[in-house]
Parts: structure tokens; sequence; C-alpha cells
């Protein structure tokens, strides 16, 4: 049988092609849906991370504000300190120190309200003071170093459930693609959560205790110039 000689002089464009060829669909989840995906586990899990996220930034944010203000210390105090002193202005001083809502001027308050006394016990009451000061800035931090730890072992533990949940799936003859994504998802989304908020924990952690060192060494700094003011002989 010969072909229709008319095939010939068709246009190609008018050709049509019956084989049809599939296009990959495009599947997209939303961070929750992933997170649901993850069943009652992963779900709790993930509502703890997030609570500890929260804590950890609360921290970061107010103990860097309290230690930045803490470390605002004036060039010029200890120099009018030095010369209220000198000049026997002990009131005028003590305004100065009020005036100023740092630790170093309440470690100089101390000291001022203690001249006339041994210089052993100043020095006393000044560490017992820089002690208490030092406790405040230190507020919190232990929870912040608390979460960088907890926040990737709990995102673990998440990756171990859902792992348990994908092969009990497994087990139960139950192989298929749906079966085993929820596990899957509960194990990486816990890790990746739980680390990255045991990553920004333990940064904001170390930055803040840098930040706390600086605090404390101006305030030995202003405690060794205020005991050498006393033991200078008067003009």
């Amino acid at each position: 049988m010969f072909p229709n000689p008319l095939f010939l002089f068709q246009d190609p464009t008018t050709l049509t092609d019956t084989t049809t060829v599939d296009e990959p669909t495009e599947v997209s989840f939303s961070l929750i849906e992933v997170i649901v995906q993850g069943g009652p586990i992963g779900i709790v899990i993930a509502v703890i991370l997030l609570l500890l996220s929260i804590m950890a930034i609360y921290i970061l944010i107010e103990r860097y504000l309290t230690i930045k203000r803490a470390g605002e210390v004036d060039e010029n105090f200890m120099g009018q300190i030095r010369t209220y002193v000198q000049n026997g202005d002990i009131q005028s001083a003590l305004n100065l120190c009020a005036s100023k809502d740092t630790p170093v001027a309440r470690l100089v308050t101390k000291g001022l309200q203690r001249i006339g006394k041994p210089l052993e016990d100043i020095n006393t009451a000044v560490e017992n003071v820089g002690n208490l000061e030092i406790f405040k800035l230190e507020k919190r931090l232990s929870l912040l170093a608390t979460i960088s730890g907890a926040a990737p072992m709990i995102g673990f533990f998440g990756t171990v459930t859902g792992m348990i949940l994908s092969f009990m799936n497994m087990a139960g003859g139950d192989v298929s693609t749906e079966a085993l994504a929820g596990g899957i998802y509960q194990a990486l989304i816990t890790t990746a959560f739980g680390l990255l908020v045991g990553i920004i924990a333990f940064i904001g952690y170390n930055s803040l205790v840098a930040g706390m060192d600086r605090v404390i060494f101006k305030m030995e700094a202003a405690t060794v110039e205020f005991l050498d003011l006393l033991q200078e002989p008067a003009a």
C-alpha cells in the first residue's frame, strides 16, 4: 500500500504528535507543613526549639544592652574624682558618682563612703561591691550557655525518633514514600533547627562573655586607681 501522496504537501506545523511527555510537577512545602509532616513528636520538639530560640534571642539582646551600658565609662570620670578628693570635696564626688549608672561609679561610691577607715577595709568593701556587680552582669548567661548545649541535643533526639518512626513504618510493610517521609522530615528539620539555635546561642554567649571581661577590666583599673589616690600624700 502506497502512502498518501498528499502527505508530502502538508504543512509540518499542522502535524500532531500523538506522543505525550509527562512534565515534572513542582512540589513546594511551607515550613509549617514540613514540621507537621514530622508527626506529633516532631511538632513537640519543634515547639521546644522555637521557645529556646526566643529565650536565646531575648537574653542576647537584653544582656548586650546591659553590658554595653556598664562599659560606658567617661574617660574624665576618675580625673574628676581625683580633683574632688584632693580638694576634700567628698560630697561633690559622691554626687558625680550618683549621676553615673555604671559599675565603676558604684565601686567608687562605696570607696568614698569608707574614706577615713583603714585602707584594707576600703579595699574589702570595694571588692564586695565589685563581686555583686559581676554577678549582675552574669545574670542569665548560664541559661544561654545551657541553651547552646541543649538545643543541638534536642535536635539530635528528634533525629533518632524520626528514624525510629521511618523504620517502624518499614517494619509494618509500608515502604511507600509517603510513609517514610514523615520520619525523615522529623529527623532533618529537628536537627537543622537544633543546630541553628545552638550556634546562635553559642556565638552570643562567647560574645557576651568577651564584653563582660572588658567591663571587669575597667572595674579593676578604676579600683586600683582609686586606692592609689587614697594613698597619695596630701598636698
